[in-house]
């Protein structure tokens, strides 16, 4: 098992004294150690009533940061930066040893309640220390597990260098009210001599004119803390805690089954990036079998057979990003959790793992909301208000896809991308996006004007110039038409808006017109029967609009008289203004034949006549003729 922190009584007596001289204001290694007094008994100089009024105010701040785990250390000053980050880092070393030690010393499968309660705590003061860096440089999704280890990286640095007095640092005592017009003399930056850790005034946000560990430092950490643990030890605690943390699985406490690795091959134990080789071969395994299952679920997936209904396709396409979030959210707990990865590949699972998870959760909002939409647009409310169910669907695609894109973009921020800047800089690269994608902007901007128009909707049969159907969809690009012959026709919105358009599903009546041609046998006391009796039919009928109606006869054709009948019809549809009409044809020609007429064919007659002569006062004058001579003439 692992090294204990009290290695021995003379350890314990040398740590003691160290967290005496720390919690003192003294130096931090190497100062004069600071007399206790006896409960009750008065100070005898006023050196030792001073470090007596000193000590108790690093109690009351120290008893103050233990018990408010969650208020703010201070960071008024580059000393009570300093003397914060020492006191917490204190606290966290006592909870963290003596839950481990009574753990390893138990040999129990689970913590107690009490372990449990003050490994609570352990985390909370680890967050509270990182407060005190500059962690603007970490994504988002990394920043508390990685802070966690620059905190146990800064504390074995300060454990392994020569430390500064604190009465040397510029500033207040940590948990001292500063007096007022202080903050003016104080620097805006002090580095901790001997070393490239600095504490920076903050010029800006929340935390203005805090002294936090500088973004810079904090990168530096790891690299200052891989020099410093080759070097030799000046005033190590006896257990670097970093490589506890970092070598061993679990959440601060290793568990049982870590002993399995701790007697297998020595091999396991060797370090490479920061990670045990056990570490690694768990991480690859783990990707592996990822991996494979993921291989056997998209297989699974298309041997599914695919619903007619467009609701349950689109609930089978939610389970597809639900999947996703569970698996990637599983793959990053055992990393983090369990074989607890850290350094750069904890950045990158993290990162890797949090982009995963924030596509599928705009993927998955997407999809919500289509089958919202699905439930709307199938719903009785909907068909009957008479929605365009295709103008839904397209404001719906719109609407999903703009809140996905919100959803990403936010997601996006998480894993450290600068997603505001993308979209400020969309502004300078907008006009070259705009006349690159021109013609699918006018083609959008084409079906807008479609639907604000109310030119077309889907279902109605019209007529585009050359060519007549009915719409099926109009979408975001173009608008698809079933044509006559049954032939799918898609053209650009943009094209079609351009285009004359004869709506015929808009009309309310339908015109009714047809010329009859009668048989010029017909007796003018017939022809006028027939026209009476056509008026009178088209009026009793219900379907005839009485206004304009007329019958009239119209002229004198080569084969035919013709009879004007002009007619409006009342009809939803096309179809029914047919059924109307077959009606009134039949019934006129019923008319036609009852009064002795009959509906005239093409034809030519010729008549074959005798010419009579001139007149006797024309031909008194002229010779006669000769005999038996005939003129035959056709008319």
């Amino acid at each position: 098992m692992q090294q204990r922190l009290f290695g021995s009584p003379l350890h314990l007596l040398f740590l003691l004294s160290l967290v005496a001289v720390l919690l003192t204001g003294a130096p931090m290694a190497g100062a004069q150690e600071v007399r206790a007094q006896e409960p009750g008994a008065a100070p005898t100089s006023t050196e030792e009533r001073a470090g007596s009024l000193d000590q108790n105010r690093v109690t009351r701040a120290r008893e103050y940061l233990r018990d408010n785990p969650i208020s703010p250390p201070d960071t008024s000053s580059p000393r009570a930066t300093l003397e914060s980050f020492v006191y917490i880092m204190n606290e966290v070393n006592t909870l963290w040893m003596s839950v481990r030690d009574s753990y390893d010393d138990s040999n129990r499968l689970f913590l107690s309640d009490s372990e449990e309660e003050k490994l609570v705590l352990v985390r909370a003061l680890l967050s509270k220390a990182s407060q005190t860096f500059d962690l603007s440089g970490i994504p988002v999704t990394s920043r508390e597990n990685a802070s966690v280890e620059i905190a146990l990286q800064l504390q074995e640095i300060l454990d392994r260098i020569p430390a500064p007095l604190f009465e040397d640092i510029p500033g207040s005592p940590a948990g001292s009210s500063r007096k007022a017009g202080n903050a003016a003399d104080l620097p805006d930056h002090w580095t901790i001599p001997g070393t490239s850790i600095n504490l920076l005034r903050q010029d800006e946000g929340e935390l203005r004119g805090q002294y936090l560990f500088s973004r810079s430092s904090v990168e530096r950490i790891p690299e200052d803390y891989a020099v410093v643990r080759v070097l030799p030890i000046t005033a190590d605690r006896g257990e670097d805690l970093f490589e506890y943390y970092t070598y061993t699985p679990g959440n601060l406490i290793a568990p049982l089954w870590y002993d399995v690795i701790e007697a297998g091959p020595e091999l396991l134990q060797y370090h490479f990036a920061d990670q045990a080789y056990w570490q690694w071969l768990a991480l690859a395994g783990l990707l592996v079998l990822y991996a494979i299952v993921f291989g056997y679920y998209v297989r699974w997936r298309r041997w599914r057979a695919v619903s007619v209904n467009e609701g349950t396709r689109i609930v089978h396409a939610i389970l597809n990003p639900v999947v996703v979030i569970l698996a990637a959210s599983l793959f990053r707990y055992v990393c983090e959790d369990q074989i607890n990865i850290t350094g750069m590949p904890l950045v990158a699972v993290g990162t890797s793992t949090t982009a995963i998870i924030w596509s599928a959760t705009a993927w998955m909002v997407y999809q919500l909301l289509q089958l919202f939409y699905v439930w709307f647009s199938s719903s009785a409310g909907a068909a009957r208000d008479g929605l365009d169910v295709s103008l839904l669907r397209t404001g719906f695609r719109v609407f999903s896809l703009a809140i996905a894109l919100i959803v990403l973009g936010y997601g996006a921020t998480q894993i450290g991308i600068p997603i505001y800047g993308v979209i400020a800089g969309l502004g300078v690269g907008g006009l070259a996006i705009a006349l690159a994608a021109q013609p699918t902007i006018e083609n959008l901007i084409g079906g807008i004007i479609l639907y604000a128009d109310r030119m077309v909707r889907v279902g109605e049969f019209c007529q585009f110039d050359d060519l007549a159907g009915t719409v099926e969809s109009i979408g975001i690009r173009s608008t698809r038409i079933r044509a006559l012959d049954r032939t799918l026709i898609t053209v650009a919105n943009a094209d079609l808006a351009k285009r004359k358009i004869i709506n015929y599903s808009y009309r309310d009546q339908f015109h009714f017109r047809h010329k009859l041609k009668l048989r010029y046998e017909t007796s003018p006391a017939s022809l006028k029967r027939v026209l009476a009796a056509i008026h009178d039919y088209l009026l009793a009928h219900e379907k005839v609009i009485e206004d304009p109606l007329r019958v009239r006869l119209i002229g004198f054709d080569d084969y035919a008289v013709t009879v004007d009948v002009y007619a409006y019809v009342q009809a939803a549809t096309v179809a029914a203004f047919q059924e109307i009409q077959e009606e009134l044809l039949f019934g006129i020609r019923e008319i036609v034949e009852a009064n002795g007429s009959e509906i005239a064919y093409p034809s030519s007659t010729v008549y074959l006549s005798q010419d009579k002569g001139l007149q006797d006062e024309q031909t008194a004058g002229d010779a006669a003729p000769a005999t038996g001579e005939k003129e035959i003439q056709a008319a």
